[in-house]
């Protein structure tokens, strides 16, 4: 493809990089850009500028936040004794809009897949298992929010045998998610009955 400028093209490089956008549809957004007001293409650099530099991590649950702890754990209305583990947080938006949990979250920040290269160490698995044994906030439960995919089945059995010695109950959402099904794409009112309604996690099931 022909441009009329090394800065379209440039700004077309960049743009076709993020996930579902090809040169096409880059080339559209930066013409459009473009017409836009200076203020109003400023205003979007200064945002993503802001989101990759500014962004913070809980330190408790590492979901995303602007402050060292979110909103979730610092709430006193949470119910502190449960913590839904999940992978991302895409997951926490997904199961936050369905308003059917009231407990804490952990973010792992993947799940275990070989394939990728991605192992228990690579994810906040150690985090976890700081916060189980923490005596000051007694976890009386642990949700397994995750895919239900191989990798996600892997990593639910992997926490499983670490959570084995700690005094916890393990449960899983209920399967109302399609098998090989990703989390945040399933509907609300599917999810927050998964959420609901889930069972004890059993290693083999």
């Amino acid at each position: 493809m022909e441009y009329p400028s090394k800065l379209i093209e440039r700004a077309v490089e960049e743009i076709s990089k993020l996930p579902g956008i090809g040169k096409k549809t880059a080339l559209r957004l930066a013409l459009h850009l473009l017409k836009e007001s200076e203020n109003n293409t400023l205003s979007l650099s200064e945002a993503l500028v802001d989101l990759r530099t500014k962004t913070k991590y809980c330190k408790l649950c590492l979901n995303i936040s602007d402050a060292e702890v979110c909103n979730v754990c610092s709430s006193h209305r949470r119910d502190r004794s449960i913590i839904c583990v999940v992978e991302d947080t895409r997951d926490v938006l997904a199961i936050e809009n369905t308003s059917q949990y009231t407990g804490l979250y952990h973010v792992l920040g993947g799940v275990i897949s070989p394939i990728e290269g991605i192992g228990p160490g690579e994810l906040n698995i150690e985090q976890l298992l700081k916060r189980v044994e923490n005596t000051e906030d007694p976890v009386k439960e642990i949700i397994f929010a995750l895919s239900p995919t191989m990798e996600g089945d892997t990593t639910a059995f992997y926490l499983t045998k670490k959570l084995k010695s700690f005094d916890v109950n393990i449960s899983t959402i209920a399967r109302g998610i399609p098998i090989g099904g990703e989390l945040e794409y399933a509907d609300e009112i599917t999810l927050g009955r998964s959420i609901v309604s889930r069972t004890s996690y059993k290693q083999g099931d």
